[in-house]
């Protein structure tokens, strides 16, 4: 008896490999991710709110304390000189707690110094416990994107792109949370972050797994080896101007926003400037998920960044000479936060492509190197707009964001390894997979 032939579709495997197919779409999927990755995502989000949480309340701190501007400033360069110092040593660090122990050292750090910050009677008092927020924000950051390299599902395209995800939303929602418990107080964001980060430590120890041992314990000196390598040493340089620029936009701007509001009436407080540089964040963030891995992609590292690093400086420009117009400045900002977003996205993805290092050591060395570059920033911008004027700090900045385009055409050839488009977005994930998983 004439049995009845199997499914044709069945039989050459076509319904198999679509199944298949759609399996590891969803893998590979940014969203679907292991519970201990968001977890990780939301600490980092909340530790990144930490940056420009103190924006909108800048000139409040300064009326309410008695200080200069460029004293209160200082409220950056504390947290990221610290930081960057910090960034070299990590790696030793972590190597030898392991990854859970230090990123929770590290947020126990700024949950205690957070709160500290919001109990300070003086500015001084407020810079100094800012640096005890940034070495525990060095501890938590550091080891966060090798976390997530690690642990994400999709490839270390998609864990990058959750990470300065995760970045964009913090430092979209950081001034904004600071504007609106600014208006009450400027003590309560620092209060308001601690809280947030006390969730994200218990998140942390709850959800992500057991401490292992660690297998390769890096040497103290780790960090600073990690420079030798030329591809590293040149993206750290470019990173360096490029944050000067970063810090210049984002630590002095709630300064002239507020002169420029006042010369015409506007009523321009906290709240007002969380508003903006929430429209900054929120730019940062869109465009670092959405729009840098597709150009990085399609046309290659150094055109799409050189390119952006043009549009940054002639934003910058912008500032320069408007900025006495409030419409003007504001909407400059805003519009910084766009090309901000590429630029993070595509030198961090860079990074982590460029060397066979060890992610946490890479990661670790080029964000000691760039957050040098933001703390140099507030030193030498509250000081120059008092002696060359408010549209001074801009120009310097300028200057330094087409530094970074120059060192970056000139050492092209040193990132021969990541320096073409990648064809697909697997592709992609597949090349910047580099170094040891954590």
């Amino acid at each position: 008896m004439p049995t009845t032939p199997p499914n044709p579709q069945k039989a050459d495997g076509t319904e198999l490999r679509d199944a298949e197919t759609q399996q590891q779409r969803k893998q590979s999927s940014i969203f679907h991710q292991p519970i201990a990755v968001w977890a990780i995502a939301f600490a980092c989000m909340v530790s990144f709110m930490g940056i420009g949480l103190v924006d909108p309340i800048l000139p409040a701190i300064s009326r309410e304390l008695n200080s200069a501007p460029s004293q209160t400033m200082l409220l950056f360069t504390s947290y990221l000189l610290v930081t960057s110092a910090s960034m070299f040593f990590s790696g030793f660090i972590s190597s030898r707690l392991g990854v859970k122990r230090t990123l929770i050292a590290g947020l126990v750090l700024i949950v205690l110094f957070a709160t500290l910050a919001g109990t300070a009677g003086s500015v001084d008092m407020i810079i100094g416990f800012r640096a005890g927020w940034g070495l525990g924000n060095a501890l938590f950051i550091s080891t966060a994107l090798a976390a997530i390299v690690g642990a994400a599902s999709g490839g270390s395209g998609q864990a990058i792109i959750l990470y300065e995800a995760a970045l964009g939303v913090g430092l979209a929602v950081g001034p904004l949370a600071g504007g609106v418990l600014g208006s009450i107080s400027w003590r309560m964001p620092f209060f308001g972050t601690a809280a947030l980060m006390a969730i994200g430590l218990v998140a942390i120890i709850v959800l992500l797994p057991r401490p292992t041992k660690p297998t390769a314990k890096a040497s103290l000196w780790a960090g600073f080896s990690a420079l030798r390598r030329p591809p590293l040493l040149l993206l750290s340089a470019v990173s360096l101007c490029y944050n000067f620029g970063f810090f210049t936009l984002l630590a002095y701007s709630p300064y002239p926003l507020e002169e420029a509001a006042r010369s015409t009436g506007f009523q321009f407080g906290a709240h007002e400037l969380g508003l903006v540089f929430f429209g900054w964040g929120l730019a940062l963030a869109i465009t670092s998920v959405l729009v840098a891995p597709r150009l990085t992609r399609t046309f290659g590292l150094i055109p799409v960044l050189s390119i952006t690093f043009a549009m940054l400086a002639a934003c910058l420009v912008t500032m320069t000479f408007a900025v006495k117009s409030l419409p003007t400045l504001a909407s400059a900002v805003v519009a910084a936060g766009l090309f901000l977003g590429i630029l993070n996205t595509s030198l961090t993805e860079a990074v982590m492509e460029a060397t066979d290092l060890p992610r946490n050591i890479a990661s670790s060395t080029y964000s000691g190197v760039r957050f040098l570059g933001g703390a140099i920033a507030p030193l030498v911008t509250g000081p120059l707009a008092t002696a060359a004027g408010a549209g001074a700090p801009y120009c310097i900045a300028t200057i330094a964001v087409l530094g970074s385009m120059i060192i970056l055409v000139s050492g092209r050839r040193l990132l021969s390894r990541v320096n073409r488009p990648h064809v697909t977005s697997q592709e992609e994930a597949s090349a910047i997979t580099t170094g040891d998983e954590v």
